[in-house]
Formats: C-alpha cells, sequence, structure tokens
C-alpha cells in the first residue's frame, strides 16, 4: 500500500477494562486501511483481556504481561513497530473518525516534519464533552517556554518513526511528563506541523494521572524544561 504508509498505534495499558473498548474500537474503526495496532498491556487483573481478546483477529500484536510502567509499556510496542509514522493512545482515551487520514495527510504534504499533532476535545468518564480544545502551530522555542498544554494534547501528536528511534524514544526515567520531553526532542530536531481539526479525545477521570498526580507532574515538568535550558 504505497498510497496508504502504514501508522503504528501503541496502547498502553493496565486495569482501564472500563474504557479500553472505546480506546480499540476508535482505532479499529479508522477509514485509513493500513494501521498496525499494538496493545502493551501490564498484567490486568480485570477485564482487560477479555476484551482484548475480543478483537485480537484485528490487532497486529498484544501481550498481558507485568511491565516497568507507561513509558516502558509505549518504548516496547514502538521497538517493535513497523509504520513509518507512529504515536499512543493510552487505553482511556479514543480517537476521532479519519483522524489517522488526516494525520497521514499532513505528513505527505510536509516532508521534513517529525511530529503532527490536532486538536482535541476533553470528555469525562462518562463520554460526555467537557471542552473542545483548538490547538495552534508553535514552536520548539514556544513549547520549552510555555508547555505542551494548551497547546498539543498527547493523543492528537503522531511522530515520524525513524526520528523516533534516532533521538531514543521515550524517556523511561519520567512517568508523568515523558510525552512532553519526546515533544521536545523531536520539536528541537525537525518541523511540527497542525492540523486544524478534532484528532483524539482526551479523557478526565478521577482515577486518571492528569487529575491525580496534577503537582508531581509539574514538578517533573519543570525537570524537563531546566533539562533543555542548560
Amino acid at each position: 500500500m504505497t498510497d496508504y504508509p502504514l501508522v503504528t498505534i501503541v496502547t498502553p495499558s493496565y486495569n482501564q477494562g472500563q474504557y479500553l473498548e472505546r480506546t480499540i474500537l476508535s482505532v479499529l474503526s479508522q477509514d485509513y486501511p493500513n494501521i498496525e495496532y499494538i496493545i502493551m498491556d501490564g498484567g490486568s487483573t480485570d477485564n482487560s483481556v477479555e476484551i482484548i481478546k475480543k478483537y485480537q483477529n484485528k490487532i497486529a500484536y498484544w501481550i498481558s504481561k507485568k511491565d516497568k510502567g507507561q513509558s516502558d509499556a509505549i518504548n516496547k510496542g514502538w521497538k517493535m513497530a513497523k509504520g513509518i509514522y507512529c504515536s499512543y493512545l493510552n487505553s482511556d482515551d479514543a480517537l476521532y473518525p479519519e483522524a489517522v487520514s488526516k494525520i497521514v495527510k499532513a505528513f505527505s504534504e510536509n516532508r521534513g516534519a517529525g511530529i503532527v499533532y490536532g486538536d482535541y476535545t476533553f470528555i469525562n468518564e462518562r463520554d460526555e464533552i467537557l471542552e473542545t480544545v483548538r490547538s495552534k502551530l508553535i514552536s520548539f522555542r514556544h513549547l520549552l517556554t510555555h508547555g505542551q498544554m494548551p497547546s498539543i494534547g498527547q493523543p492528537s501528536s503522531f511522530y515520524l518513526t525513524s526520528l523516533v528511534r534516532e533521538k531514543g524514544y521515550i524517556n523511561e526515567k519520567l512517568h508523568l511528563a515523558m510525552d512532553y520531553d519526546l515533544l521536545l526532542k523531536l520539536a528541537n530536531a525537525s518541523a511540527m506541523i497542525h492540523v486544524p481539526s478534532q484528532i483524539s479525545y482526551f479523557r478526565l477521570h478521577g482515577a486518571s494521572k492528569t487529575s491525580t498526580l496534577a503537582k508531581q507532574h509539574w514538578h517533573e515538568t519543570l525537570k524537563v524544561k531546566l533539562n533543555y535550558n542548560k
């Protein structure tokens, strides 16, 4: 499928059975015909494995085994990825229909891009819309100075796989600001492109790290900023 370059999407998951099926279906229902979908489950004890098995014939690879956390799971998935472009979609988030098609179109029209990202919608645990966020095109300097949010929502971000491998994957010492660190690494080496379309649903709920670890997230973000400001 030369007209449809392969896109790898990795879902790291652990005991998110409540939301996992929505995540899986949002990937499998994309109109884009060439997606390699990988699920890296960390040994869930809820109904996650049962849900994954329900769709395993449409999933390129999955495993349910204890890992070292989210960053480790994503890297393991990306290291086996065959896609020209890659992303990770957490097991409580979801993609909009036609999201991958729009992302690939932007990559094809901007050959120097290492990151393509779009807009996103915050939802709650009941799939109710909390806020629709319109992103904008920003520079590496803006990203470093002002941070990732609200400009770039992680589940709406896709990357050039070769660049991810060149720059060293996700820093597994980070557990909260690893997506910000990754964006900085890639944006410092290539162009970022913004797609003015809704790409993902970003779920906020009581058990999400975004909700429960805000203070720790800020401290880790500051460490990342300091590292790039040396």
